[in-house]
């Protein structure tokens, strides 16, 4: 028997992702897609998939009253929306399983952090899991084999497509605006920077920039060693470290974002060596933040949920 999913902001490009990911899970089954732009639409007629609901409005209250109807339950939203879905899910008789896609639950210690190939090992059965934002993932990715290795003060510039800034218009989502251009903005203080820094213990510097180009992500990490022979051969420590997580490649190129388009995981190389300071390096990760920054990632966190096969639904 599926899983029933309510999908909660299906509208958003992250929401339209998930449409499509939970259509072709062999799993799960789309219960209810909420979205007050489109309410009223056919779900299968706006996203080409095999389904015969129509959007709904679906707000905490209607929600929560629809006691022991869904199984899982994703919150799409921006930042700040989550809280009275959750509440009103709470009160329910039997919690489902909650994925939030937003920032609102990333620094609570009773959720789950779900980036499954750095904690599932941590997963003991949470029923709250909250999403790692897109230039966190791409960042933590970058980090995590050598952050042991690292001295505070790791330095991030990451660059994104443009759909990261959403479907409501803005100065970096306006294509005008990017030709030819290139964004660098929340100069200091960026929740994704505050996020790496809490989860993985250390202090990052984080500068996001918005690039002419749809999605993808690319992350360019730059840390000093705490000793400069930690970390002799980059590549291999990174190849051994996601030698068990299929949608993590490693390779000694410099990875490109297009490349990832489309593609469920993350791939890192680029690794550099200072010639002149030895303690310096470099990693390059790249992915789509549309897929493994958000949408994939979901489905990674609801497979873990549900004790399903971790990649159930992503296929290649």
């Amino acid at each position: 028997m599926s899983a029933r999913v309510a999908l909660i902001g299906a509208r958003g490009h992250t929401g339209s992702e998930l449409v499509r990911l939970i259509d072709q899970h062999p799993q799960l089954q789309l219960a209810a897609a909420g979205s007050r732009a489109l309410a009223g639409e056919s779900v299968g007629a706006h996203y080409q998939v095999d389904s015969t609901l129509t959007f709904e409005v679906l707000a905490p209250q209607s929600l929560g009253a629809r006691d022991g109807e869904f199984d899982v339950v994703i919150l799409a939203l921006p930042n700040g929306h989550a809280a009275a879905y959750v509440n009103a899910l709470s009160a329910q008789r039997q919690l489902p399983l909650v994925i939030d896609l937003s920032a609102d639950h990333r620094f609570d210690d009773r959720w789950f952090y779900g980036l499954p190939e750095l904690t599932a090992h941590r997963y003991a059965g949470q029923r709250l899991i909250a999403n790692p934002g897109c230039y966190a993932t791409a960042m933590s990715l970058a980090l995590a084999p050598m952050a042991q290795d690292l001295r505070d003060g790791v330095a991030c510039f990451g660059v994104s497509g443009y759909s990261g800034a959403g479907t409501s218009p803005s100065q970096r989502n306006d294509p005008n605006r990017l030709h030819d251009n290139l964004l660098p903005y929340a100069l200091t203080d960026h929740v994704h920077e505050r996020e790496v820094s809490h989860q993985l213990g250390m202090g990052v510097a984080f500068t996001p920039h918005v690039a002419p180009f749809f999605r993808g992500i690319s992350m360019t990490v730059t840390g000093w060693l705490r000793e400069a022979g930690a970390a002799e051969d980059l590549a291999d420590r990174f190849a051994n470290w996601y030698a068990e997580h299929p949608l993590i490649v490693v390779g000694e190129g410099i990875p490109e974002p297009r490349a990832l388009v489309g593609r469920h995981g993350a791939q890192i190389g680029g690794f550099g060596r200072g010639s002149h300071d030895t303690n310096r390096i470099t990693v390059v990760s790249a992915l789509d933040n549309l897929l493994k920054g958000a949408a994939s990632q979901a489905i990674q966190n609801i497979n873990l949920g549900l004790d399903l096969p971790a990649l159930s639904g992503l296929t290649p």
